[in-house]
């Protein structure tokens, strides 16, 4: 095939490819099969490795992915992207008009009503018809980049063939994951072994922000526009008609209101019906349609005066409660759990709720054979709120909370000022063995991929392991073949498993993998208590090694900079105990890093020596890294919170206003970055 006939079908499969994806996401009509669809694609993409010249940012092939991105740039909103402000009763419905109606001066005026999609912000740019650039909300100011990510979403066009279109706008709308998306993948991470995600939101969120584009291609995540920047129109009626015509994805569940009565009705409508859609959703928001009376509106520092969100209350629902269970968790806290006599809550069968731990039983006062009140927070962990104390039989007993865990049999203790009981048999409670290896494999620890809960439970079950250290014990022959069984909730429901050869060896790999992984993630991986992330990586630039850290006294811990007494005595603690020690032991002599090998960069000079710095606020020339950059490099530190002991505020527009009281209680030195920048000339 020549350049120009590889360059000519190029361009025809782009076209048929855009037509049907088009025809399919906005009139829900399909021409051709999934399958002749695939055919098309694969073709094109081939067509694209043999000609890279003929790739365009537009084509088609983009929605499979296979960008990788170790960093999202940071980018500025050209209009900022505000957050609204929240009502949850009629009466303030009320009261948001009546406020309207006096700003605008008696003026005739109408709203537009819309679903509130339980996702994420994203803001879009186009540029000639094509898309140019997709940005997160992040702090309203400025946001991620996450181009190669949207561009996989298959509802979102990347070219727009209309014409008459502006050379530059921007859209905006909601990133989600439909629920039968999400239900199928999280069967699909449990017939795997792996832990269930929480919910389509939070699932929506990570995907967009991970740093394999042909990942997020593959959770076939959806977007729902609903507002128009650069294109002067009359209403907000008109901008999503206008969006709608240009090929976006717009929920057609909107409507305009002539007045607060209507705009009521509408909330009363969804308020059940909104459970039949295929999104999450947790409210209203309520916008005046004319953009020259959201102009005269205006904004606050935080949110448009022409626009708010209803949210839904928590829905609540009375049933039996049949049981209290417990967990535990790869700390040992005890956590209770209510079994409940199956309810239809929120639109989903609710059989298990939070009782948080033994202070709120009490508080509640609940009783095995009580009618319970349970609330869904947020939609999504199910919680018991109260008693129905008018249905309580005289024979329901007080209820007495378990004194041995219900895993090994151990005496429970409760910590002074915890509300929290635990279990102290650390090295031999199974479910705390488990949640510290999978606490261990996690992706910002030792990030050990193919091994999941379930397989890892096989892997105890049959002897094969006793703790995170035995995992580099492991061999393909070991693992290769292995059957273990399946546990299910329900009775009867278990199922077996076998580790075929490919997934054996991914494991294999993976852990071998695991040991070039920086000793910060390691010593994150061990599971202490009170150390996360950031106190790990603090303490291994304050020592260096595991060595200097094993030999630490109390004092030593408790002098690195942000680590107080808490955190030091749970750490000196773990350090103390032998069997951790030969866990520590175990690693080293696998070949995992203990020893911190990041390359330290030479500061600039020692202007802001040991002086502490805490940033916050927006500035004129530099982001927030960029200023902390310049004072590290200057030999600065910094810092998350204000203390006594804190020397600089480096104060940018928008700073809280706490942050501000606090620092001047404390007679903190307030600086802006030009007196930083003067500082280090």
């Amino acid at each position: 095939m020549t350049r120009e006939e590889a360059r000519d079908k190029i361009t025809d499969l782009s076209e048929k490819l855009h037509y049907h994806n088009n025809l399919y996401y906005q009139e829900n009509v399909s021409e051709i099969s999934d399958f002749e669809f695939d055919k098309l694609l694969n073709q094109l993409i081939s067509l694209e490795k043999e000609f890279p010249e003929f790739l365009s940012p537009d084509s088609p092939s983009q929605r499979v992915g296979g960008t990788i991105t170790k960093n999202f740039d940071t980018v500025y909103h050209e209009y900022r992207m505000l957050s609204l402000g929240n009502t949850y009763s009629e009466e303030d419905l009320k009261e948001f008009d009546l406020r309207i109606a006096k700003n605008l001066e008696e003026q005739p005026y109408e709203y537009i009503c819309e679903l509130k999609f339980d996702g994420v912000a994203l803001s879009v740019k186009y540029e000639n018809g094509i898309l140019k650039q997709a940005v997160t909300r992040g702090d309203g100011t400025k946001g991620d980049d996450i181009t190669s990510n949207a561009k996989t979403i298959r509802s979102l066009p990347l070219k727009i063939n209309k014409g008459n279109i502006p050379e530059k706008f921007e859209v905006r709308g909601e990133v989600f994951m439909p629920n039968d998306v999400f239900d199928k993948l999280n069967k699909e991470r449990e017939s795997q072994g792996e832990e269930k995600l929480a919910n389509p939101r939070n699932t929506a969120s990570g995907t967009l922000k991970m740093q394999d584009s042909s990942i997020v291609a593959s959770r076939k995540l959806d977007c729902y526009l609903y507002s128009l920047y650069g294109v002067d129109l009359e209403t907000h009626e008109e901008s999503l008609a206008f969006i709608k015509n240009l090929g976006f994805n717009v929920s057609m569940t909107y409507q305009k209101c002539r007045n607060i009565e209507e705009v009521i009705s509408y909330v009363q409508k969804w308020e059940s019906k909104r459970h039949e859609l295929p999104v999450e959703t947790d409210g209203i928001v309520i916008k005046v349609n004319s953009i020259a009376h959201q102009n005269e509106l205006g904004f606050t520092a935080k949110s448009p005066r022409w626009a708010i969100s209803y949210k839904y209350k928590a829905e609540s629902a009375a049933t039996l409660l049949k049981g209290i269970t417990y967990q535990v968790g790869r700390t040992g806290a005890i956590t209770p759990v209510a079994e409940l006599e199956p309810v239809q809550l929120a639109g989903t069968t609710v059989k298990r709720a939070s009782l948080h731990n033994a202070n709120e039983i009490e508080r509640l006062d609940l009783r095995i054979g009580d009618m319970v009140y349970v609330e869904k927070g947020g939609e999504i962990i199910p919680k018991v709120t109260g008693v129905d104390l008018t249905l309580r039989k005289v024979d329901n007993q007080p209820f007495n909370y378990i004194k041995h865990c219900p895993e090994c049999g151990t005496e429970l203790i409760r910590k002074e000022g915890e509300a929290v009981h635990y279990c102290p048999n650390t090295h031999g409670c199974p479910p705390q063995i488990q949640g510290r290896i999978e606490h261990f494999i996690h992706r910002n620890a030792l990030n050990i991929e193919s091994l999941g809960p379930e397989t890892i439970k096989g892997l105890l079950d049959n002897g094969l392991i006793r703790n995170y250290a035995d995992l580099y014990h492991l061999t393909f022959e070991k693992i290769n073949g292995l059957s273990f069984q399946i546990y299910s909730d329900k009775k009867g429901d278990n199922s077996t498993r076998s580790l075929r050869e490919k997934s054996a060896r991914n494991i294999i790999e993976s852990i071998e993998k695991s040991k070039n992984i920086p000793f910060a993630n390691v010593l994150f991986g061990l599971g202490i208590r009170y150390v996360g992330k950031t106190v790990a990586e603090k303490l291994v630039e304050h020592f260096g090694n595991m060595e200097q850290l094993l030999n630490a006294s109390l004092e030593d811990l408790i002098a690195v900079h942000e680590i107080g007494e808490r955190i030091a005595v749970s750490l000196r603690a773990f350090l103390d105990e032998d069997e951790n020690i030969q866990l520590i032991r175990s690693l080293e002599q696998s070949g995992l890093q203990l020893v911190d090998t990041t390359e330290k960069k030479e500061p600039l000079s020692n202007l802001l020596n040991d002086q502490t710095f805490v940033i916050s606020g927006v500035f004129q020339n530099h982001t927030r890294d960029e200023l902390k950059t310049i004072i590290i490099a200057n030999g600065g530190k910094i810092v998350s919170s204000i203390s006594k002991k804190l020397d600089f505020l480096v104060a940018g527009d928008k700073m809280g206003p706490s942050k501000l009281e606090k620092a001047t209680k404390f007679g903190i030195n307030i600086i802006s970055e030009e007196v930083l920048q003067d500082m280090i000339k």
